[in-house]
């Protein structure tokens, strides 16, 4: 039995083994083709490819010299303008192995860096343009300075459709030689979909977890899928949500906590997944838009710092007052 982590065991090797993102991966594979690329910034949600990309990018350059031609930073562990002038320089002043004529530096979430480590790396850029070039990823490209974006492709990563997230379980289960044919049931597709919410690596991980815990013969089922994401499951929210509606506000209210534990639930977490059960409800839509706005206010006090319980009783007995109008 193999004890690698399913992420690294499934990351593509290849631009044809890459899942959604269909037209950035054309264009970046031309870029490729051609042995020349223009510096790179990805930025999107979390586990939709943007680092599995860069690595494709790098091991299609250089095949086996993949590793000495790339540097691979995180700017969330080294975030400083001292990375930018020793590690970064250091790397891309040096002249690359092979044919290609330039080496690859890959800054995994770049957002985190500091103003000055990126006024730094923007310079860095510009000096080292013939022996380098620079693939940044972040998740919101807002957070990077205009002249670094001005000086890269810029490509935007969105989250994999359920088609595709379904490609990935029927890849993932073939593979693992699963006989049980349950673990692809349409049910529990469904439920791996909207735990995962478009994030492969996300995914990945339940389903290493929930095989590993079953025994020889045992069936996954669709709880074990939602307790070990830490979600409960839509049906118990829409539940808990009607019975306030309903004007029952203490029947709602222990609901709420036994889903809590249950799952082992934040706050945060259930306040998430309110906000998306409330287009289910049976209300007028009015009445669903002024429940939305109260879960954005709710998230923010419970940010700041306040009680979560607290706060949850609060907006289910604002969904009583709403509901009985």
């Amino acid at each position: 039995m193999t004890s690698a982590i399913w992420t690294e065991k499934y990351r593509p090797s290849t631009f044809d083994e890459i899942k959604g993102q269909k037209e950035i991966v054309q264009k970046v594979e031309a870029f490729v083709k051609s042995g020349n690329m223009p510096h790179l910034l990805f930025s999107g949600p979390a586990g939709v490819g943007k680092t599995s990309l860069s690595l494709v990018i790098a091991k299609q350059l250089f095949k086996d010299n993949w590793q000495q031609n790339m540097l691979e930073l995180n700017a969330s562990d080294e975030r400083g303008i001292d990375v930018v002038r020793v590690k970064v320089k250091d790397f891309a002043r040096t002249k690359a192995l092979g044919n290609v004529p330039f080496k690859l530096i890959y800054l995994d979430e770049c957002d985190a860096l500091t103003k000055e480590a990126q006024q730094a790396l923007r310079r860095t850029m510009e000096n080292y343009t013939k022996t380098c070039r620079f693939i940044l990823s972040c998740n919101y490209s807002s957070k990077i300075i205009d002249p670094i974006q001005s000086r890269c492709a810029v490509f935007r990563f969105k989250p994999l459709s359920k088609e595709e997230i379904i490609e990935v379980i029927e890849k993932i289960v073939t593979e693992e030689g699963k006989e049980s044919r349950q673990v692809i049931s349409p049910s529990i597709k469904e439920a791996l979909y909207e735990v995962s919410d478009g994030d492969v690596r996300r995914l990945t991980n339940i389903m290493q977890s929930c095989f590993t815990t079953k025994k020889e013969g045992e069936y996954i089922k669709t709880e074990d899928i939602y307790s070990m994401a830490s979600v409960a499951k839509p049906k118990e929210i829409h539940e808990l949500l009607s019975i306030a509606a309903a004007g029952d506000f203490k029947e709602s209210r222990k609901k709420l906590l036994n889903v809590m534990l249950e799952y082992g639930l934040s706050g945060l977490d259930v306040i998430k997944q309110i906000q998306k059960e409330i287009w289910n409800l049976n209300v007028e839509d009015r009445k669903k838009v002024a429940l939305v706005d109260k879960c954005g206010e709710i998230e923010f006090r419970m940010v700041e710092g306040s009680d979560e319980y607290i706060q949850l009783e609060s907006f289910l007995a604002h969904v009583v007052l709403v509901g009985g109008k």
